[in-house]
């Protein structure tokens, strides 16, 4: 399983980076035959406002890719919104491989 984080319009810090790599090692729980994994975590301006946080996360699967897209004002919470939708994602998939 390959696994790319990628920041667009910042630097994120060891303990940002630490969080989604411990999450993303779960998701192979729930599909076997994932092979690349691609984060985008990125900062977008709204009308000179508080930035707003988006995650955004690609998965590959032969044959089937998966994709979810999360903002809120914490990366940490964009992120674990995104990744409870990929998961329910994943598990209807695998069902659907299992009929």
């Amino acid at each position: 399983m390959n696994i790319s984080i990628q920041t667009v319009h910042f630097d994120a810090d060891k303990k940002l980076l630490d969080f989604v790599q411990k999450k993303l090692d779960k998701l192979q729980t729930f599909h076997d035959r994932i092979t690349k994994i691609e984060v985008y975590l990125k900062l977008e301006s709204m009308a000179h406002a508080i930035k707003e946080k988006v995650v955004e996360i690609k998965i590959h699967i032969p044959k089937q890719d998966c994709f979810v897209k999360a903002s809120a004002n914490t990366f940490q919470t964009a992120f674990d919104e995104a990744f409870n939708s990929i998961t329910n994602q994943l598990i209807k998939k695998k069902e659907r491989l299992a009929l």
